[in-house]
């Protein structure tokens, strides 16, 4: 849950001042905070993980390179915007931050089953 709040501070922060600005001439939301938001869920799933016991082996192995699939996804869409940025009208912003939107909420289902997973095999761990 820590990791979701912190990794959502970039979002929350620009909404929270997109509501009391007086001109709103900023975006509520922006694809790079939600890249953010990404990057830091797998890399968090990536050091969870890690840390985790030998015997779910396959599983660790399929979630890390899920994990680096994604990273490499959002460092693409990172680079993106950035480019976006410098050179107006080469890309689609709006095109850019459905994309982000949908990353960002698989990102979070994917570190939700990860949590789960692991939650569930460090309760059957204690029972043993």
């Amino acid at each position: 849950m820590y990791t979701v709040l912190v990794g959502l501070i970039p979002v929350i922060l620009r909404f929270l001042l997109w509501v009391i600005s007086q001109n709103r001439n900023m975006d509520f939301l922006n694809a790079a905070d939600l890249i953010v938001f990404g990057l830091i869920l797998h890399i968090s799933n990536i050091n969870e993980i890690e840390h985790f016991n030998e015997e779910v082996k396959s599983w660790k192995t399929f979630q890390i390179g899920t994990s680096i699939a994604f990273i490499i996804f959002y460092s693409v869409l990172f680079a993106a915007y950035i480019l976006g940025e410098s050179s107006p009208g080469l890309v689609n912003f709006d095109y850019l931050e459905y994309i982000a939107i949908s990353l960002s909420v698989a990102s979070f289902i994917i570190s939700f089953s990860v949590y789960n997973r692991i939650s569930n095999l460090s309760e059957v761990q204690a029972n043993d």
